[in-house]
């Protein structure tokens, strides 16, 4: 297995084609356990829960960066990172532990940011939850990538695979998810340096002090995206996990109804589209999925949002803009 160097990344694959590919944490690496306390376990009903899915375009230029996506796997997405030059794999990680444990009202402000942490690097973090390292998404990935590595050579999956052959690279990699997925995402990104976070509908975390800790990940690398009727928005939650990030440093909210790419190259964008007054649809459809909307010919509405998103160089930035008075930072 040829391991991660800093020159560019390349192709030389004789059938250049998109690879699809899954396994399970748990074939992959004898040490994974199952939580059932917190509802992360590996079959439920009959039905494997710890399936974890990765794509690659081999006739697409690679950009030599791999998305971790931290929701539930999500096609369309992927066919549009793959079609970024983008590597993208969704591991199998604790995520739905959110209504058993850190219930208490009020949560303490650091709870559910500690939960996280744990969750994503499988370090003792929290005393709520007890997730090892193999358990921990750092570690799935890793031995996921590591499979890939050898699966799907063509692919170049060992391209993010560090040079001591036992762990990734981390600056290669695009921290990703939509509302619980994009809160960890870029609480993990506070905690380890990436490439770049994408937050789409999120962070939430209204309660937690995390967003305004220290970044190994600098402000300019995190991008969101959120819809104005999503109660995330209307309750000020983004507004204020976007502020606390440092994003105001980097232009202002662009309403992408009325703006085209690159968006006065802002790291905050939001729209107002039509999604029949329907707040849970408004949550999903900055995703691409059946809630997010289309134009009269069929094509999603945010295609070149998305691009941006993923894509748009970090060194480009907006004008810096002030703090919003209305956007409520204290919601204790």
């Amino acid at each position: 297995m040829a391991l991660a160097d800093d020159s560019p990344l390349t192709f030389s694959d004789p059938k250049p084609q998109r690879y699809q590919l899954e396994a399970r944490a748990s074939e992959l690496d004898s040490r994974t356990k199952e939580h059932p306390e917190i509802d992360f376990i590996f079959e439920k009903d009959g039905k494997p829960q710890d399936v974890e899915h990765a794509s690659v375009d081999t006739s697409v230029k690679p950009a030599g960066k791999l998305v971790i996506w931290m929701m539930g796997h999500n096609e369309k997405l992927f066919e549009r990172l793959n079609s970024y030059g983008l590597h993208a794999i969704q591991p199998h990680y604790a995520n739905r532990w959110f209504s058993k444990v850190c219930t208490e009202t009020p949560v303490s402000e650091t709870c559910r940011g500690n939960v996280r942490l744990e969750a994503a690097t499988g370090e003792d973090y929290s005393e709520d939850v007890n997730i090892p390292q193999p358990d921990g998404m750092m570690e799935r990935a890793f031995q996921f990538v590591k499979w890939l590595s050898k699966e799907n050579p063509a692919g170049r999956w060992d391209y993010f695979i560090n040079e001591s052959g036992d762990g990734l690279r981390w600056d290669r990699v695009i921290m990703s998810g939509s509302s619980h997925g994009s809160t960890t995402s870029a609480r993990f990104a506070k905690h380890q340096r990436v490439d770049r976070v994408v937050m789409l509908c999120g962070p939430r975390d209204q309660y937690q002090n995390w967003q305004a800790l220290p970044s190994a990940t600098p402000a300019n690398r995190y991008f969101g995206f959120s819809h104005v009727l999503d109660g995330g928005w209307t309750g000020d939650h983004y507004c204020r996990s976007w502020e606390l990030l440092g994003l105001h440093e980097f232009g202002p909210i662009v309403n992408v109804d009325d703006a085209k790419p690159p968006y006065e190259n802002t790291r905050r964008l939001i729209t107002a589209a039509d999604v029949g007054n329907d707040d849970k649809r408004a949550h999903s459809s900055v995703t691409p999925g059946g809630a997010s909307p289309k134009n009269t010919e069929g094509e999603f509405l945010f295609e070149d949002v998305w691009r941006y998103l993923y894509t748009h160089p970090v060194d480009e930035v907006g004008t810096p803009v002030p703090m919003d008075d209305d956007c409520v930072k204290d919601q204790r």
